[in-house]
């Protein structure tokens, strides 16, 4: 009697080593290269402890903070990205496709909209705009955007499909709303919204990176604790009902889960597009059919694929560096259109 060799499964030590080794070099190269030519001996004697006082402060008080604000914002967009996939069984879903990011949007516009015309309606200067209130108000606006959603689903009882027209529709609204008040609202003063609008890093500071470590920290805490409705989540409401799921209340948490990651990212960085709707598709990619690891790759390449096209941005445009938010749209399209043909 002879014994069947057991099925060798894909080791996934590679890609997962692969993966780690790449972040570790663009870290180390965003760290080391950017506009300033600072030499790599005066770089590496400041993240030992030493080192001019110059280099200090472009180290630890520009790039930095870039970075690692860079790297939560990835986090962010990409398991938002996975969440909305996953609960709506829509390949496509993402938070600029829920409209997430257009609230975040239509709120920043209305914002500074209002700080320039009540607070000093005679000057064109932007140094003056309550700049550091961005991020909340930015936020604020995505996760209203997915209340309504939230409410138009369950008022009307929508399937996951509907679901994702509704945010479809209300996002063009909501985009609409806000690129008409820029239209009228004077190019002197538009500068600063435009380019938060494009999705950028630059002039980020640890001031954004203590806004978004909180929802960081608390939703990848949350997110073992939520593993198994999440899996049951991508099965229809009987068939997730017949596991003892309540569907509504946990839908209801993951969608409120991914409004906030997606909200609070698009209130700091701006909208990144492409983010939250690629890297789940590479992350399940890397997984193959272990669903348990898609969230771990979903969670390094989120922060590998933001840190890398900051890192282009600054290299390409060097002084008129080019925002992330156009390289992730420029090398995002034939990445969706690759995933457009296997899609049925």
């Amino acid at each position: 009697m002879t014994m069947s060799a057991p099925v060798q499964r894909p080791s996934l030590i590679a890609p997962l080593f692969a993966l780690l080794a790449l972040m570790v070099l663009v870290f180390l190269a965003a760290v080391f290269l950017g506009v300033a030519d600072l030499p790599a001996t005066d770089v590496a004697a400041v993240m030992a402890g030493h080192g001019s006082d110059q280099a200090k402060s472009i180290i630890l008080d520009i790039r930095l903070p870039r970075i690692v604000t860079g790297i939560l914002a990835g986090i962010h967009f990409a398991v938002a990205g996975l969440l909305l996939q996953t609960i709506t069984r829509n390949p496509l879903a993402d938070p600029s496709i829920m409209g997430i990011s257009q609230g975040a949007t239509l709120a920043v516009t209305i914002f500074l909209l209002f700080a320039v015309y009540i607070y000093d309606p005679g000057s064109n200067t932007l140094a003056v705009l309550p700049v550091a209130w961005l991020p909340a108000i930015g936020t604020v606006g995505g996760i209203m955007a997915g209340g309504i959603i939230y409410f138009l689903a369950f008022r009307l009882d929508l399937g996951p499909l509907r679901i994702t027209l509704c945010g479809i529709a209300i996002g063009a609204v909501l985009h609409a709303a806000a690129i008409g008040l820029i239209a009228g609202w004077g190019s002197a003063r538009i500068e600063i919204l435009l380019e938060w609008l494009s999705g950028s890093l630059y002039a980020r500071s640890w001031n954004h990176v203590l806004f978004l470590l909180p929802f960081t920290v608390a939703g990848l805490a949350v997110l073992p604790i939520l593993r198994r409705s999440i899996d049951l989540l991508r099965f229809d409401p009987p068939v997730a009902r017949s596991f003892g799921l309540s569907y509504r209340k946990q839908l209801s948490v993951v969608l409120l889960l991914s409004c906030a990651l997606a909200a609070s990212a698009v209130g700091a960085v701006g909208p990144i597009i492409f983010v939250g709707l690629v890297v789940p598709h590479l992350a399940r990619f890397l997984a193959g059919k272990r669903f348990a690891l898609v969230l771990p790759f979903t969670v390094a390449l989120g922060a590998f694929i933001v840190t890398l096209g900051d890192l282009l941005g600054r290299l390409l445009g060097q002084a008129e560096e080019i925002p992330i938010g156009v390289v992730t749209a420029v090398f995002g399209v034939p990445v969706l259109i690759a995933l457009l043909r296997k899609i049925p």
